[in-house]
């Protein structure tokens, strides 16, 4: 499957095109052009799939939607999407949605008819007796008690039947390539597996990605529901690793997915990994040492997983949550995250790109741990007769690293030789990614 390869490059568009936070429903205004108008940069890093946040008509952050079937006005029109679409295709860049199927806004059209006395719409949604805090004259359940976020029934065949419409459209009108589940952590299993069998009718290599914390990853993540899933624990793992100083963690975190303790029910599975994303704050803010900006990304890469990269995050800027949501989520101002970002990675994530998108030992080669202390890792890749090795320091002192094995290594990250067979030195907060094919 395509998604076995991807680069995926993570936009926020209501946040990236300088959105109002809130939507008064006017005209629409073509701000799709910024991503448009950016698409040579997307591609020159090597990014071969966006994942874009909510795009359809909704509130305000685009977790609220109010209509599934039109795009935000103030994004643009259904029209201006699907030629971004098509531009982003005729780029060889595959186009991934938010689907947001576990609740809508209060302004969500049916919704709207319940408020206004209309019964027949009762059932697709968790109405009961009492009172909302909105007055509304009946009880409702939100989303993790955010009533904002009106929860829909997914038990309810027309629901369901409504949503799976709703993607058959975005297919045909947009060609879509796949589906990040918002919060799938907590949808209905059954209704899971519905979703699968029809995502997969539209398109056979139609990717379904799902938003989960922590738990078993398993329990969405099969051969009947999802294909990836969002690897919270190793995200922990990694900013944790780097400011302990402990690799330990990252290290068992991915020796329990994929090494030794085979928690893989299946072989090939893919996590969906990364470092930073709209709803947590930046790596470059939750780093505490800068000079591991550079280091950790690398780490992301080769691990076990699809790499995502949050947009911006390639040129270091930083984004508190402690600070909003809104922080998380700047307008595009290529020139002010040049100036204000701790580290241009732009060069370093197009090698990143370039490797992973074409090498079968990192979309699904075997995964062993080589060599772990507090401040340096080492591990190993393997399928089809190609090797990739990632030894990394983030200790300020140099360090010799011992692996020891045979064979002729180059280290794609300045293409110099690399002879693992002998101790390999190592200068402070440095990274090598040895290639053997």
């Amino acid at each position: 499957m395509w998604f076995e390869n991807a680069c995926v490059y993570h936009i926020y568009p209501l946040g990236y095109c300088g959105c109002e936070k809130q939507n008064e429903y006017k005209e629409p205004i073509n701000r799709l052009a910024v991503i448009e108008n950016n698409i040579g940069h997307i591609k020159s890093m090597g990014f071969n799939t966006i994942y874009f946040g909510p795009v359809f008509q909704s509130v305000a952050h685009g977790y609220d939607t109010v209509d599934y079937t039109t795009i935000d006005n103030r994004l643009g029109t259904n029209e201006d999407f699907a030629r971004l679409c098509r531009k982003l295709h005729e780029n060889g860049i595959k186009v991934v949605l938010d689907g947001v199927f576990n609740h809508v806004g209060r302004d969500f059209e049916k919704f709207k008819e319940l408020r206004n006395g209309n019964w027949d719409y009762r059932d697709w949604f968790h109405v009961h007796d009492g009172n909302s805090c909105y007055n509304d004259g009946f009880y409702y359940e939100g989303w993790e008690g955010h009533y904002e976020l009106v929860k829909l029934n997914l038990y309810n065949p027309a629901v369901k039947e409504y949503i799976k419409q709703c993607i058959t459209g975005w297919v045909k009108e947009f060609d879509i390539d796949g589906l990040r589940l918002d919060v799938a952590y907590c949808l209905d299993l059954n209704f899971l597996k519905e979703l699968r069998g029809h995502c997969k009718w539209l398109k056979e290599d139609f990717w379904l990605m799902g938003e989960t914390l922590h738990g078993d990853y398993n329990k969405w993540m099969n051969h009947e529901m999802l294909d990836s899933v969002t690897n919270y624990e190793c995200y922990k793992g990694l900013f944790s690793s780097f400011n302990d100083m402990n690799m330990f963690e990252i290290a068992h975190s991915l020796n329990r997915q994929f090494g030794a303790e085979n928690w893989c029910l299946y072989t090939g599975k893919l996590l969906y990994s990364f470092v930073d994303n709209h709803d947590v704050s930046r790596i470059a803010t939750m780093l505490k040492n800068k000079a591991h900006i550079p280091l950790i990304y690398p780490l992301l890469f080769t691990m076990p997983g699809i790499p995502g990269v949050y947009y911006g995050s390639e040129y270091g800027i930083e984004g508190d949550k402690h600070h909003g949501d809104d922080a998380l989520r700047a307008a595009w101002d290529e020139q002010a995250f040049k100036n204000n970002g701790l580290c241009d990675l732009t060069a370093l994530i197009k090698k990143l790109c370039g490797l992973r998108s074409g090498s079968k030992a990192l979309a699904h080669g075997s995964f062993k741990n080589l060599q772990l202390t507090n401040r340096q890792y080492s591990f190993r890749r393997d399928a089809d007769g190609e090797t990739v090795v990632l030894l990394l320091n983030i200790d300020e002192a140099p360090f010799d690293m011992n692996i020891g094995i045979a064979g002729e290594f180059t280290d794609i990250l300045t293409g110099e030789k690399a002879d693992l067979s002998a101790p390999v030195h190592m200068d402070g907060y440095s990274v090598k990614i040895a290639v053997s094919k």
